[in-house]
Parts: structure tokens; C-alpha cells; sequence
């Protein structure tokens, strides 16, 4: 039966995490109270256990977002999931992350004690001026890869690519990657925490190195690399300001909606994700603004957006 609130939009407080190689911008850009100056991520929307978001007001005050999902399955239109299956995330990376690579959902289910693999999406919300990140690797087979990994020649291993503010990067399973320092990240995931590290530039926490997974690494790689990012968007002009369409995968969609004005949108989607990256203005009469994150529940019906901000928006696809 459906509730009296299938309209009502699920503005959601988020989890801050701390990192070796976190920093301060999530409360200098964002304005979260932030648990050190090593602060590394932003659990925007998730449903992960330990990490959860908790819906700020409304109906909904103080309900855990796996709560709602299985006590109020009709909020996300009964979608066929075990769990809340997104995940979406702001990273601070104010030094460099660890080169590392996810599992495919089979490798996972095996090896993972039947999680679920890791596919994710990168949008550059800023970053250092000649910043770089790495995506892939040079190496033309797996024996040259392994080669590489287990003599440590990461000169010629790693590939790097610059970037810039905007950029969007799909990261597969079996995509070896590491965020570079300096760089915000907005970042889409599947509902998963299942990460290889094979590189972690020698670093000590607390007097020791961190684990490496040197060989699930080597298992989980794709060779040679193959370039997920090639496909580039083209922003299309609207009566509202800028629509991108990102992507399409098995697990999410991505796109983005730059509002200078007024939009009227019905998002014909089970549940819709929406980060605000820019600027401020309303949603539903929801006061909206640069940090804020929310759902947009199933068969919301029409929503109004309005003011002049950017935001990331993201969706599971339909199951039929």
C-alpha cells in the first residue's frame, strides 16, 4: 500500500570518513562538520552498513536510508534489490590515493564472501592546475603486467591523464585508477567497498605499511586496458540552462543539470539521486544548495527546480 508522502523529496545528512590522504575541503567548499583535517569522504547517499545517510526532515526524519528501503519499498518503486543498490560519495583527496583496481560482481561473489563487485564513475568537481589522475596502465599483456607489478616499475606501468574541472571518468572493474592530489571527486558507485590496492607509493600509517592485494589485483585487471572513457558528452542547451547525459551502465546512469531559471521535470526512473555541486536555489520549495544531496522518490510526479546551481543526478536502470 502506498504511503501518503510518495511526493515528499528525501533530503539525506551524510557521512564524513577520515584518510590517511584526506583534507579540509569538505568543510571549506561544502561546509560539513568534518571530523579532522584528515576528512577523505563525503557518504552523500548511502545505505552502506556503518555508513549510512539519515533523512534530515519530513515524514522520514531520522530514518536510515536501509530503513526506508525495506519498510517503504514503494519510495524507490519496489525496485528488485536486496539492498539500496547506489552509492554516491564526495572525495577530498588532498594527496594521492592508492593505485587500485575492483572486482567484477563474479570475482566478488567468490572472493568477497558473496559481495557484489564495484563499477564507479569519477566527476571532477575541481582540481590542481596540470592535475593528472591515473587511469589503466601501459602493459601489452598480462606476464609484461605482472612483470611490472612484482619488480615495482610503475614509471612504465601506469598510465596518467590529465584533467580538469568537469571531466567524467567510468571506472569498470578490472579498471586499475588512483586520484591524484588535489582533486574533488563526485563519485557514483554500486553499493560496494570491495577494493584491491597493488600500490600505495610506500607509505607508513601508524609505522606500517598499508595491505596491499598484490594478487587479487593481478587476477582482477583487464589487459591490455581498455579506454571506458573515450565516449565524450555534449552538453545540450534548454529552455531551463545545460542538460549532460553522462552515461548509461548495468548498474547506474549519470547526467547533469546545470539550472539557470526554472525546470519542470518528472524523473520517470524507480528512484533518482541528486547532488547539488553548485550554486543554490529549491526543489519542491526545498531550499537546495552546493553540499546538499536528496532522492527523488518513485512516481514523485512532477518536480520544479529552481535557481541558478549544477547538480549530479544518477539513477539504477528499469528491471523488467
Amino acid at each position: 500500500m502506498k504511503t501518503p508522502c510518495m511526493n515528499e523529496l528525501l533530503v539525506l545528512k551524510p557521512v564524513l570518513k577520515e584518510y590517511i590522504w584526506g583534507g579540509r575541503r569538505l568543510k571549506t567548499e561544502f561546509g560539513y562538520e568534518i571530523p579532522s583535517d584528515k576528512t577523505g569522504e563525503c557518504w552523500a547517499i548511502s545505505a552502506f552498513e556503518g555508513a549510512e545517510s539519515e533523512v534530515i526532515s519530513g515524514t522520514y526524519a531520522g530514518k536510515r536510508l536501509s530503513t526506508l528501503w525495506k519498510e517503504n519499498p514503494e519510495l524507490f518503486g519496489s525496485y528488485p534489490a536486496a539492498r539500496f543498490p547506489l552509492l554516491v560519495k564526495i572525495i577530498d583527496a588532498e594527496d594521492d590515493l592508492s593505485v587500485q583496481v575492483h572486482p567484477d560482481n563474479d570475482y566478488a561473489r567468490v572472493h568477497e564472501n558473496g559481495s557484489s563487485g564495484k563499477r564507479e564513475c569519477w566527476y571532477v568537481l575541481d582540481c590542481r592546475k596540470d592535475a593528472a589522475i591515473v587511469i589503466g596502465h601501459l602493459a601489452k599483456d598480462k606476464a609484461d603486467m605482472e612483470k611490472m607489478i612484482r619488480t615495482g616499475d610503475w614509471k612504465h606501468f601506469l598510465r596518467e591523464v590529465p584533467i580538469r574541472k568537469g571531466d567524467f571518468f567510468q571506472i569498470s572493474p578490472g579498471c586499475l585508477h588512483a586520484i591524484k592530489g588535489g582533486t574533488l571527486i563526485l563519485e557514483t558507485q554500486q553499493n560496494s567497498n570491495v577494493t584491491y590496492r597493488v600500490y600505495d607509493y610506500g607509505r607508513l600509517q601508524n609505522g606500517k605499511p598499508r595491505q596491499l592485494h598484490v594478487q587479487q589485483s593481478i587476477d582482477c585487471i583487464t589487459v591490455p586496458f581498455r579506454d571506458d572513457a573515450e565516449r565524450k558528452p555534449h552538453p545540450e542547451e534548454t529552455s531551463y540552462g545545460t542538460y549532460t547525459h553522462f552515461i548509461d551502465t548495468p548498474e547506474y546512469s549519470v547526467d547533469r543539470y546545470e539550472i539557470t531559471g526554472t525546470m519542470k521535470e518528472v524523473f520517470d526512473h524507480p528512484f533518482t539521486n541528486v547532488s547539488i555541486i553548485e550554486g543554490s536555489g529549491d526543489i519542491n520549495n526545498i531550499p537546495v544548495k552546493k553540499g546538499t544531496h536528496l532522492i527523488i522518490p518513485n512516481a514523485c510526479g512532477t518536480t520544479q527546480w529552481n535557481g541558478d546551481f549544477t547538480a549530479i543526478v544518477s539513477y539504477p536502470p528499469e528491471i523488467h
